[in-house]
């Protein structure tokens, strides 16, 4: 790196920011950076981009001992590269997998066709999708719900509401506020990488994390430097949720019958078992 790098830029974009500022860049359109999440959600020993193989497994059986229809008709948001969608395919389930990512859903289309399982995938943003009455189950797996700012929120509960059939059901895991204290702890790291996750050239990664108690909320950011200088910021936000929280916005949106349960999933690489919630709902 040159000796000239502006310092003074630095010590600004490396403060905590305000609420829910974003960041200049975007993680999921990025081709190298969607080629290494994709290695991630492919991984099936850890829980990274997606949950390890075992992880999956159960939260199938959980979601399927929900749904008592042999036949459902199932929206999965955020699909990635299709880890549940497959499986739902293959027991007989008309599966639609939504998700932002080309790379994601370019491989998710050739293992459907490779297994000859008819999915249809599409690459969209799941906030921009406007279906009405059309599924039996609605899914948002891997604590997607938590990453989402409060109108993005509501506008995706709308979404799903209309989405679904009458006594439609929507299940999907958040966070919840076990040990929060513990779990989320500010820090700073810095790396230097001849090539890694966020470039195939060398870069230095500046990382941040920064709490916000009272919203109940976390953010991880990411300063990526070139060789060039050129800075790119990467910030992604994460929630935590007490009970009443979700019920009460559940309620607000035209859901009822709202339960929630833990311990579905045993203890991961990075949550124990008692940090994730399921929640199940259905569409009044």
């Amino acid at each position: 790196m040159k000796q000239n790098m502006n310092l003074r830029k630095l010590a600004t974009v490396t403060k905590k920011p305000p609420l829910y500022k974003k960041g200049d860049s975007i993680m999921w359109t990025d081709k190298h950076i969607s080629k290494q999440l994709l290695e991630l959600h492919l991984n099936p020993d850890i829980d990274l981009a997606s949950r390890k193989k075992q992880s999956i497994n159960d939260t199938l059986v959980f979601i399927l001992k929900q749904c008592n229809n042999s036949k459902l008709k199932i929206l999965d948001l955020g699909c990635g590269p299709g880890l549940y969608a497959r499986r739902l395919a293959a027991t007989g389930h008309d599966v639609t997998g939504i998700d932002f990512s080309e790379t994601s859903i370019e491989y998710a289309l050739n293992q459907a066709k490779a297994e000859k399982l008819n999915i249809e995938y599409i690459c969209k943003d799941y906030l921009t999708i406007d279906y009405r009455n059309k599924f039996d189950l609605v899914l948002l797996i891997y604590t997607d719900f938590g990453v989402l700012i409060p109108a993005e929120r509501e506008k995706l509960l709308s979404i799903i509401h209309k989405a679904l059939k009458p006594n439609g059901t929507f299940i999907f895991d958040v966070i919840n506020n076990n040990n929060t204290e513990q779990i989320f702890q500010e820090n700073k790291t810095w790396a230097f990488e001849a090539n890694g996750f966020w470039k195939e050239t060398a870069y230095l990664e500046l990382a941040n994390s920064f709490h916000y108690k009272n919203e109940k909320v976390f953010m991880q950011q990411h300063i990526i430097i070139d060789q060039k200088e050129i800075v790119k910021t990467y910030r992604f936000w994460t929630h935590y949720f007490e009970n009443n929280d979700i019920v009460k916005l559940l309620s607000d949106s035209g859901f009822t019958s709202i339960e929630g349960f833990e311990n579905v999933l045993p203890n991961t690489n990075i949550w124990s078992g008692d940090n994730i919630t399921f929640y199940k709902t259905i569409k009044r």
